[in-house]
């Protein structure tokens, strides 16, 4: 784009303790006098040509963007809610609950479907399911589970093929990986069944779905659990290496969503992105918005995707989570 520049940030200097970032970025245009700071679980592959697209049309905003794991993100930013404009993740109830907690600011002007915001507050702005990633080579010549049940008979028709060779979320770290598996469990026992046999094969625990990713192109895993099927979608060049199943018992989508923070450096300029989300959600133009829309009937709020509501935080209760997480420790973690 005219005019563009992405450096990657390689020392930035900051005030305090400093921060080790996944991947941190910057996109400015020869113009850009403002800069917004963009803390988001969003990997950069997949943001930046909306960030580059919102540079082109604002060329005197910059944008800083910092990448992190979903609990990391909740986590610095409540500790330094002045030093980001806006927060983008895919964990809705850590989400929610900033903006029930006072840290977003309301766009009272910005015109969104009731069921895909919180408050004027909180913006959703993809829809994204949790899938099951099968690594190809490993399943050939097997029936391809399409169900969770199914999953389950495969890996114990062949657990020597499969010990040590599953993949999930630690939900222990991962917000994300914490939402999916609270709303599984939610919706079937199957899930907890589904915990306990992959503990038994050893499963490997990861922070992220990219991660997934990586090992399961790479055969180091063969079943990756709960990953966010945008991202494996992503992988063009690896797609003949894996398949992307979304479980035909009970579908679980999220949805992605960003927020302006209440004591953003740069409201106005914040805002103005929050609105380029939006507005790129009627433009036909996928070079630019890489993420899966929001494509939501509204039978599918309440059968499929997580829904923006209270009931969200519920599992972020203290003790609600001790015990959840145990519990899932219990089945996943068999030494």
């Amino acid at each position: 784009m005219r005019n563009f520049v992405a450096l990657i940030l390689l020392l930035f200097p900051q005030i305090g303790i400093a921060q080790e970032w996944e991947d941190r970025q910057l996109f400015t245009a020869d113009t850009s006098t403002q800069m917004l700071r963009v803390i988001s679980s969003t990997d950069t592959v997949l943001f930046a040509p909306i960030i580059e697209h919102f540079v082109a049309e604002n060329p005197s905003i910059g944008v800083e963007y910092l990448v992190h794991g979903t609990s990391d993100i909740d986590q610095i930013f409540r500790t330094d809610p002045d030093g980001f404009d806006l927060v983008v993740s895919s964990a809705m109830d850590l989400q929610l609950k900033l903006v029930n907690d006072g840290l977003a600011l309301r766009l009272p002007d910005l015109v969104h479907p009731s069921w895909a915001q919180w408050r004027q507050s909180l913006f959703a702005f993809t829809s994204e399911p949790a899938a099951i990633v099968i690594n190809n080579d490993a399943f050939a010549g097997h029936k391809i589970p399409q169900t969770r049940q199914q999953l389950i008979e495969a890996l114990r028709e062949r657990p020597d093929a499969f010990r040590g060779r599953v993949g999930t979320y630690d939900i222990r770290k991962s917000g994300v990986g914490y939402l999916f598996a609270t709303q599984d469990a939610r919706a079937t026992e199957t899930y907890w069944r589904l915990m306990e046999v992959l503990g038994t094969l050893g499963v490997r625990l990861y922070c992220c779905s990219g991660a997934m990713i990586d090992d399961l192109t790479d055969g180091r895993i063969a079943v990756a659990y709960n990953v966010l099927g945008s991202y494996a979608e992503a992988r063009v060049e690896n797609r003949d290496k894996f398949q992307v199943i979304l479980p035909s018992d009970f579908p679980t989508t999220m949805m992605r969503t960003a927020m302006v923070s209440v004591h953003a450096p740069n409201p106005e300029p914040a805002a103005a992105f929050i609105r380029h989300l939006v507005a790129l959600q009627s433009a036909d133009n996928d070079e630019v918005f890489q993420l899966p829309r929001l494509n939501i009937q509204p039978n599918d709020i309440e059968r499929a995707t997580i829904a923006l509501e209270p009931a969200l935080m519920t599992f972020l209760d203290a003790l609600k989570r001790r015990r959840f997480v145990a519990e899932w420790e219990n089945a996943v973690i068999q030494e």
